[in-house]
């Protein structure tokens, strides 16, 4: 008979929408009120690697459904690998023996989001990484919840709400990664999250294609730049603004190509208030505005971005590094704390976080 455990040591895994490598997080929790971060290690992304992984999303997002080809496989089998021997090197150099750790949450890489079709692509084996780690491992984190009509994302609100238990009420954390979402904690703990816009996608890939560099560091360009007004104003009218939630976005929904004409200091410059601009205008779709808005993720340390946010929202904006957690490691702690939610089927999708009907588990769970 299994044993009952009543928290677990958990790894989590994220490769982001910025593409700018994988963020590991060793937890202890029991996936409820009990979250003990142990570690974190990153490992960036090379340029080739970098190159791969767009080339397998731009083939993707043209796909009916989720089904590979040379480039994808290709792209699949450096994420796993990569993932793979991540863990086994910082298992390594913590000094850690495999079978002290009880599940990884494997989340893999987003290469095509298309919740309106009822899928959601992620690649990455779960099971070849549970087979070489002999560690059971949870991936497929997405899965269910968009066959059931979810969006899929945002999955991380459930574990910002246990983060978030002291807070004062609404609480309301931002993670600003490649896209840009929000998770509201009600005075009665209920949960509203959702996409709002960009973040970090379109200012990164301006500032490698003009400035040979993979993002604007404090947002210093952003600031010697100029937003140009008619065309900031022509890309916030869009409708998808408008959407109540919940909604979600992939990296490629919006594009930077009405900036590409424009002087670098200014195409980053406008770009950054498009950022801050959909955070802006997610607040009317909250029903109450909270004291303080909480940046996690890499663009909390875009000093410019954050400015331009608490400008656009009239709240304060403050880094959750703040409140003793670890801005560059809640994704990946979210997933560490889901997979022990997954192991204790444990809902980690919601009505108002992905609009699934009801409150479900998800996640596929390879064991050994």
């Amino acid at each position: 008979m299994p044993r009952v455990l009543e928290t677990f040591t958990a790894i989590g895994l994220n490769s982001g929408t910025s593409r700018d490598g994988i963020d590991l997080a060793l937890l202890e929790t029991d996936g409820h009120s009990i979250v003990r971060p142990l570690a974190r290690a990153e490992q960036p992304y090379t340029a080739d690697q970098r190159e791969l992984l767009a080339e397998a999303c731009a083939v993707a997002i043209t796909r009916k459904l989720p089904d590979h080809n040379d480039v994808t496989e290709a792209a699949e089998r450096m994420v796993t690998a990569l993932h793979v021997d991540f863990v086994k090197a910082f298992l390594r150099d913590s000094g850690l023996e495999p079978e002290t750790i009880d599940v990884i949450g494997f989340h893999g890489h987003t290469i095509a989001h298309r919740p309106e079709f009822n899928w959601s692509w992620q690649i990455g084996s779960g099971r070849i990484m549970a087979d070489e780690m002999r560690i059971t491992v949870v991936d497929d984190f997405r899965g269910a919840d968009v066959k059931a009509g979810g969006q899929g994302a945002p999955l991380t609100p459930v574990y910002h709400r246990a983060l978030a238990a002291r807070l004062p009420k609404p609480a309301l954390i931002l993670n600003l990664g490649g896209v840009a979402n929000i998770s509201w904690v009600g005075r009665d703990n209920s949960l509203i999250a959702f996409d709002c816009g960009m973040a970090n996608a379109l200012i990164d890939d301006w500032m490698l294609k003009h400035f040979g560099v993979a993002y604007d560091a404090d947002g210093q360009k952003a600031r010697e730049g100029r937003v140009v007004k008619l065309i900031f104003e022509d890309m916030i009218d869009n409708p998808w603004f408008d959407l109540p939630p919940p909604k979600s976005l992939e990296r490629e929904h919006f594009a930077s190509a009405r900036v590409d004409w424009m002087d670098p200091l200014d195409g980053v410059a406008t770009l950054t208030a498009f950022s801050a601009a959909g955070v802006a205008m997610a607040m009317k779709h909250l029903p109450e505005l909270p004291t303080d808005i909480w940046a996690a993720g890499g663009g909390r340390h875009n000093a410019t971005l954050l400015a331009m946010i608490e400008a656009g929202t009239g709240i304060p904006v403050r880094n959750v590094d703040e409140l003793g957690w670890n801005g560059d490691a809640l994704e990946a702690e979210a997933f560490a704390y889901m997979a022990v939610r997954a192991m204790k089927y444990d809902p980690i999708s919601f009505p108002g976080t992905t609009g699934v009907p009801d409150e479900m588990a998800g996640g596929v769970i390879h064991r050994v």
